[in-house]
């Protein structure tokens, strides 16, 4: 039976006092709070008495928005220039679907024991049984944002506090907490854009980073104690369709959007053919996130645009490749559809004894053609007309709704009628990243960080693994990385909203980037949990051994 509130806290690491303390403070992404967090943070980490000396050392660099949302840095600084730098994110998803445990959601012991009572008294699907079972064994501890991911910030910092008692460090290690991971990853990226800066002001040559984000496991934790190599890509390829209305009794004399949108989402939606391949592991399905007609209120009228836009991960293809392959795909379902479309209405004039069927040639046209064809038509006033609705719709929470609008508004100014489909890229692209891109330096960070995994598995008695792609959107593809220039360029030019664009400025630093963090179950869900014996007592140890591995390479 689950441990009392108060027996738990008497017997927590200095890593779960950690993660219960911060989870404690709401830090929903867009909230007050999350702004507030960082200074929160800044207290904890000026009363370690190596920061309380060295005030100096421990920085918040703001990000974006306002109230300002802030990195917080804190710098732990031992022999020579070489440098590791912890990070993770300390933003939430919402706390809505608690429901009415919501006033509970970020008091991790009460909130277990409350859903150990609400799942013993219904009747239970299988998830929830294992939850229950879960929290019953001590070993899960349950909380908005516990998992994902203040218990690796909190491993994070219990690493760091252990490496400033050193009586000689053998190097200097850097953690740094950020916003925004759970939106667009503006923490990470306004933290990757000012560390040179920071690397100059401290004389650090940054040799390596370890991203502290939460995995799941839905098994016995073997999966999901691992140290990951790299991280999925994500792109979110849209497709807007224009067909031609009708009235609802004329089927024929238009062309049906919804259709041709349905050819595509047969085409796509968890098309297995479409998941590729490295490193021996498969990337995830692609499914369709939104899928809507585009009008407002009802009328016996069939609907002049369709919007759909996908999920669609991989673990080798660029920006290039994805455009390419949706262009190809969303033709041949539109073949497919008006092809269809003729068939029926060939056999409903046969019957009717009157009436001609008519073929129709779709086009597919890329945002960059759109938009230069709205230039074309309607000269820089359009362009213009285009770029304040974008820059009026750039601080708003839903990217989808955001890029629908302009890709709406661009097709207006361009006067062009289906049927055709615009296709592009409806949010942030997070670039597929791996140890492999780093060549040597990859490879022998790489056996640095095995290295310490084998300790800490012996030590502990467990099994700590290598994984090549962490299966998780996260703020690791843009930690150490730069984006490639014509990468850029050709997402730039067909993400209709500037602010999804990463626009990233020369001079970035580069280095080898690996995931190791807490594992559990269900993120993002009522039920999220972090296993916390390895989340509070083996991961610190690991991100400590690691860090030490790490500097006696270089010696």
């Amino acid at each position: 039976m689950q441990s009392s509130p108060a027996s738990l806290r008497n017997s927590l690491s200095r890593a779960g006092e950690l993660s219960v303390e911060m989870t404690r403070w709401p830090s929903v992404t867009e909230s007050d709070d999350e702004a507030a967090f960082s200074g929160r943070l800044i207290e904890i980490l000026g009363q370690m008495p190596y920061f309380s000396a060295r005030p100096d050392q421990l920085l918040a660099l703001d990000s974006h928005g306002t109230p300002a949302r802030q990195n917080v840095l804190a710098l732990v600084r031992g022999k020579g220039r070489r440098c590791l730098v912890l990070a993770g994110h300390f933003d939430t998803v919402s706390i809505a679907n608690y429901g009415s445990l919501a006033s509970l959601a970020c008091d991790p012991e009460f909130l277990t024991q409350a859903l150990i009572d609400e799942l013993s008294a219904k009747s239970r699907s299988p998830a929830e049984d294992k939850a229950l079972s879960d929290l019953m064994s001590g070993d899960f501890l349950a909380g908005r944002g516990l998992l994902d991911m203040k218990s690796g910030l909190a491993a994070g910092i219990a690493a760091l506090e252990r490496f400033a008692e050193l009586d000689e460090p053998p190097g200097n290690l850097l953690f740094v907490a950020t916003p925004d991971e759970e939106n667009r990853s503006r923490g990470m990226r306004a933290l990757r854009d000012a560390l040179p800066a920071v690397a100059e002001k401290f004389d650090l040559d940054i040799i390596g980073g370890i991203n502290l984000d939460a995995s799941g496991d839905d098994g016995t934790g073997e999966e999901g104690r691992a140290v990951y190599l790299g991280s999925v890509g994500k792109f979110s390829p849209f497709a807007f369709i224009a067909g031609r209305p009708t009235h609802a009794g004329y089927a024929f004399d238009g062309i049906s959007a919804h259709l041709i949108g349905a050819e595509i989402m047969r085409a796509m939606e968890t098309n297995s053919a479409f998941c590729d391949e490295a490193h021996g592991e498969l990337s995830p399905a692609p499914v369709c996130l939104e899928a809507r007609d585009v009008r407002h209120g009802y009328e016996v009228t069939t609907p002049a645009h369709v919007w759909m836009s996908f999920n669609w991960l991989t673990h080798r293809r660029t920006p290039e490749d994805m455009l390419g392959e949706f262009r190809s795909i969303v033709a041949g379902a539109m073949r497919t559809a008006l092809d269809a479309q003729t068939e029926n209405a060939e056999a409903f004039f046969a019957r009717q004894g009157s009436g001609e069927a008519r073929r129709h040639e779709g086009k597919i046209l890329l945002y960059s053609e759109l938009r230069s064809t709205a230039s074309e038509r309607g000269g820089q006033a359009a362009l213009d007309r285009i770029s304040t609705l974008d820059r009026s719709l750039s601080n708003g929470q839903d990217p989808l709704s955001i890029t629908r609008q302009i890709v709406a508004a661009t097709l207006a100014e361009a006067g062009l009628e289906g049927p055709l489909v615009v296709v592009g890229f409806s949010t942030l692209h997070y670039p597929r990243v791996h140890l492999d891109s780093a060549g040597e330096r990859g490879t022998a960070f790489e056996r640095c960080m095995m290295t310490a995994a084998e300790i800490c598995a012996k030590r502990h008695q467990t099994s700590i693994k290598a994984k090549q792609f962490f299966a998780g959107i996260s703020d690791m593809s843009f930690f150490g990385h730069r984006p490639a220039t014509e990468q850029t360029q050709l997402l730039a030019q067909n993400t209709p909203c500037a602010a999804f664009v990463d626009d990233a400025p020369d001079g970035l630093l580069s280095y080898p980037v690996v995931n190791i963090g807490p594992w559990g179950r269900d993120y993002h869900q009522k039920w999220e949990r972090v296993h916390m014996p390895y989340a509070f007592d083996v991961l610190p140890d690991l991100i400590h051994e690691a860090a030490l591995a790490s500097f006696a390479a270089g010696d």
